[in-house]
């Protein structure tokens, strides 16, 4: 991905590896689903820190990491015994060869990209016959608190703001059985959702995260002042103190199959 909105720092990594923490049972749950088997070649396709190849690697399959970070890239392969190919998912056809792995996987890929139909075509072309294509990504509109609080509505309006500013669907995971038709591969075999709903004493370093990740985006785009970025930031702080009971729901991920016939 070549404009990633949430930057480039350390801190994001770090939130990215929180977030694939959170969501590892469920990835993985899936991967079981799409019948990741020992030996089957797997792409990670925006592998950033690894996770995802380590539950390949975990169950026996041998896991390839691509991605435009070739730093992360790197040391995320070297960390579960993968392979990493450097390359811009949005433009590089022939980074990997055409039909060479029994199971291509994204998380979190499709909402980054300016023309996700086309990086899922791609994805498609790189399954091998027999194989799988296994895609996961949120609908952000699911975050939410409830009873209501000001500082989450803050939180939507800058954050959703921003990714639609960006020209990012923030709805992506919901349109994917649309993207897989618009891709020309079809609908999906299997579908899945996952929520989590929490408190926002569990929730808190969530949101705050990816307000700091957002923030330069939202400020450059006109939607967040310095001074405003600042308060919101003491105010969840409060919010987390003073209501911790209240319930939190985080964004949808979601997720589709499609198996290549043989």
């Amino acid at each position: 991905m070549s404009d990633y909105v949430m930057g480039r720092t350390v801190e994001e990594y770090e939130r990215l590896r929180r977030q694939a923490e959170v969501w590892a049972p469920d990835t993985a749950r899936l991967l079981d689903r799409a019948g990741l088997s020992p030996g089957d070649r797997c792409l990670d396709v925006g592998c950033g820190t690894g996770a995802v190849m380590d539950l390949m690697v975990t169950r026996g399959g041998r896991a390839t990491g691509i991605d435009l970070d070739e730093d992360l890239g790197e040391k995320a392969a070297a960390g579960c015994g993968g392979t990493f190919v450097a390359a811009n998912v949005e433009s590089d056809d022939d980074a990997v060869p055409a039909g060479g792995f029994d199971l291509v996987y994204g998380r979190l890929i499709l909402l980054h990209v300016a023309d996700p139909a086309a990086v899922l075509r791609r994805m498609w072309r790189w399954v091998a016959p027999g194989g799988v294509l296994v895609v996961q990504d949120y609908d952000m509109r699911a975050v939410d608190s409830n009873p209501p609080l000001a500082v989450v509505d803050e939180w939507r309006r800058v954050f959703l703001g921003a990714y639609a500013a960006a020209g990012r669907d923030v709805r992506l995971g919901f349109r994917l059985p649309t993207l897989f038709a618009e891709a020309g591969i079809g609908a999906p075999d299997g579908t899945d959702v996952t929520g989590r709903l929490g408190t926002m004493a569990d929730s808190a370093a969530m949101l705050t995260a990816t307000f700091r990740s957002i923030a330069p985006l939202a400020i450059a785009r006109g939607l967040l002042t310095e001074a405003q970025r600042d308060t919101w930031l003491s105010e969840i702080d409060t919010a987390a103190r003073v209501y911790p009971e209240h319930s939190s729901m985080w964004p949808l991920l979601l997720g589709a199959v499609k198996r290549r016939p043989a």
